[in-house]
C-alpha cells in the first residue's frame, strides 16, 4: 500500500477506536471526575488530533512520492467522513449534537457518496473540492467543540467551575449548524461541476 494511502487508512482505524474511548467511561460505570474517567476523557483530544493531521501528511506524500491516484482521490474524503460521522454520532448519544442537525448531515454524506459512485463509473473520480475542504475545517473544528464539553464534564471541571454547559451547548450547535450550511453549500457546487454525469449515467 501507498505511504499517502497508509495515513488515510490510520483514520479509519481511529475511527472506531475513539468511538470506544467515549463511550467507555459510560460503558463502565465511571462518575464524572473519577481518575479512569478523567484519564479516558484526557486521551480521545490527541487522539483525534493525531488522526486529523493524518489528512496533511497523506496529501503531502501522494503529492511528494507522485502518489496521486484516482482511489486516492476517493479513498481520503471517504476517510474523513468515516470519523466525521463516528463522532458525530457520540455527540448526538451524548445530546452535544442536535439529531436534525445530525440527519441533515447524513443526507448530504450519503447523496455525496452516491455521487462520487455513479462518477466513477462513468471513469471520472471526484477529488475534493475547495468548498469541500471548507466544510471538512469545519467538522474538525466541531469535533473539538463538543469533545471540550465532554471532557469537562467527564473530568468534573464543569461542575468545579460551575460552567454553563447549556450555554456551550448551544454554541457548539451553532457550530455544528454552520457544518450543515456549509456542506450543502458544497454539494451544490459538486453537482454544478458534476450534475453532468448523474444526468448521463440516468438516460
Amino acid at each position: 500500500m501507498k505511504t499517502s494511502n497508509k495515513f488515510t487508512l490510520a483514520r479509519i482505524f481511529a475511527a472506531p477506536a475513539l468511538f470506544i474511548l467515549y463511550f467507555l467511561p459510560q460503558w463502565m460505570g465511571l462518575s464524572d471526575g473519577a481518575t479512569p474517567a478523567i484519564l479516558l476523557s484526557s486521551i480521545i483530544i490527541p487522539l483525534l488530533a493525531a488522526a486529523e493531521i493524518t489528512d496533511y501528511f497523506d496529501g503531502h506524500f501522494a503529492r511528494a512520492h507522485n502518489e496521486v491516484s484516482d482511489f486516492g482521490k476517493m479513498f481520503d474524503p471517504f476517510a474523513d467522513v468515516f470519523l466525521h460521522l463516528s463522532m458525530f454520532t457520540c455527540f448526538v448519544f451524548s445530546g452535544y449534537m442536535h439529531p436534525v442537525l445530525f440527519v441533515l448531515i447524513l443526507y448530504r454524506e450519503f447523496s455525496q457518496n452516491f455521487l462520487r459512485m455513479v462518477a466513477a463509473k462513468s471513469g471520472t473520480a471526484i477529488a475534493a473540492r475547495k468548498g469541500g475542504k471548507v466544510k471538512t475545517v469545519f467538522y474538525v473544528a466541531s469535533c473539538f467543540v463538543a469533545l471540550v464539553q465532554n471532557c469537562l464534564v467527564r473530568t468534573g471541571l464543569a461542575a468545579a467551575w460551575g460552567t454553563n454547559m447549556t450555554a456551550f451547548n448551544i454554541a457548539g450547535n451553532v457550530v455544528f449548524a454552520i457544518c450543515v450550511l456549509l456542506s450543502y453549500i458544497s454539494f451544490a457546487d459538486y453537482l454544478k461541476n458534476f450534475g453532468g454525469v448523474l444526468k448521463k449515467a440516468a438516460e
